[in-house]
């Protein structure tokens, strides 16, 4: 990002950009989830490269044609670290509680927000480019986040040189005249987002000490934190594993201390194994995406307390009508399809049916659903979404529907409270 040359003849130079991209994803390669999934647009209105909050990517074809490779590299970099950190999203939230408008405190927050990025992003294989605004340059400590960084400086001589800074509305929340907005191509979804940070944040943690301090910070809060829903969750998850018959099966590795009071005879002894968990997640229209992108949480969480087996997690989704068991060992995608009314009952009859048959299943819901009349044969947990006021202001197709109370043979936590689950 410099300030723009004059206008330059020729289309775009995909071959560079690509090639720029892949030079970025070798040398960071935990941010390669996120680089890939950036969709680049063709763009003479940007002054160099801006992303918007839907994760295209609007690119200056002279702005490729001057910068190298290496330089070009940063610049990808750069660009979806404000999408990863939801730059938009805290800039909207700062201009809420602030009381902040106009371009030019979305200027500010743009400066603010690449002083949050620039302080450690660079070395280690990635260059930096002579132009990039850093916290020393402003006179600002590093190590600070954006909400830190616009307390402490305002516009004015210092800072005169960054007029041409423009990252796009991913960086500031501000939509541009050139951007194709929420309902143009190529943009992805609020849940679809999630999972991209969520396994750009799972690479920086399963290899400590690869990403910079500012990396390994924001990749742990990526995570949730410890919160006693999540305790519970995971507790009622062990309890319905523990279960008679739940996680257990023969074998002859070690025979049975029985096979002594048997001569000649060897009989298997009894071995504990991980459960087999079947997630049903509520796609219907009730659930919004930022609810949908806390089920992938979710999903990931339970197989991490499964020891990374993937192949011991199914997870399917259900509106009205229930998908396929999606094995996660089968991709890096969950797909989760939906929209309609609730029935979570087929959801449960899909579920019940995979083979090998789980031994636990778990149901991310808003309770919005008719529930089986009679208990599954396995234990059964429930995450229900926060509601207020008991009963969900969302409307359903039927504009009497009443949510059903969860069954009593299900253990039920609701998600992201610290209210005890029963």
């Amino acid at each position: 990002m410099s300030p723009q040359d004059p206008a330059a003849p020729g289309a775009l130079d995909y071959d560079k950009l690509f090639a720029a991209r892949l030079h970025a994803a070798r040398v960071r390669p935990y941010l390669a989830a996120a680089l890939f999934a950036l969709h680049p647009v063709e763009s003479r209105r940007v002054p160099t490269m801006g992303v918007d909050r839907y994760w295209r990517c609007y690119v200056s074809p002279a702005f490729v044609a001057r910068t190298p490779v290496e330089e070009l590299a940063a610049v990808w970099v750069h660009e979806v670290s404000h999408l990863l950190r939801d730059h938009h999203g805290r800039s909207d939230r700062l201009a809420r509680e602030r009381g902040l408008s106009g371009p030019a405190q979305r200027l500010r927050m743009n400066v603010a927000a690449d002083c949050e990025i620039n302080d450690d992003v660079y070395g280690d294989g990635l260059v930096r480019p002579p132009w990039v605004v850093e916290p020393r340059s402003l006179g600002l400590r590093p190590g600070e986040l954006m909400e830190d960084y616009l307390l402490t400086f305002g516009l004015g001589p210092s800072t005169q040189l960054t007029a041409w800074l423009d990252c796009g509305s991913g960086a500031d929340g501000l939509d541009r005249p050139w951007e194709w907005g929420p309902d143009g191509a190529h943009g992805l979804s609020g849940h679809e987002r999630d999972a991209i940070r969520f396994r750009v944040a799972q690479g920086i943690t399963g290899r400590p000490g690869t990403a910079s301090k500012g990396w390994r910070r924001w990749a742990e809060e990526a995570f949730h934190p410890p919160q006693a829903w999540r305790e519970l969750l995971g507790a009622a998850l062990r309890s319905a594993a523990s279960g008679a018959g739940a996680g257990q099966d023969y074998t002859y590795g070690r025979p049975s201390r029985r096979s002594a009071g048997v001569p000649r005879v060897v009989l298997p002894s009894l071995r504990a194994k991980p459960p087999r968990v079947s997630v049903v997640v509520d796609t219907s229209g009730s659930v919004c995406d930022a609810e949908l992108g806390s089920a992938l949480l979710e999903v990931a969480a339970i197989a991490q307390a499964l020891g990374g087996r993937r192949d011991l997690v199914g997870v399917v989704s259900c509106d009205a009508a229930a998908g396929l068991v999606h094995s996660l060992c089968r991709g890096q995608g969950i797909p989760l399809m939906g929209g309609g009314g609730t029935d979570l009952r087929a959801g449960f009859t899909k579920a019940l049916a995979a083979r090998p048959r789980p031994d636990v299943v778990v149901v991310l819901t808003d309770g919005q659903t008719p529930w089986p009349s009679t208990r599954p044969a396995c234990r059964t947990v429930v995450g229900l979404f926060p509601r207020g006021g008991g009963a969900s202001s969302w409307k359903e197709d039927d504009p009497d529907h009443v949510p059903h109370v969860a069954p009593a043979w299900a253990r039920v936590v609701e998600i992201g409270t610290s209210s005890r689950g029963r």
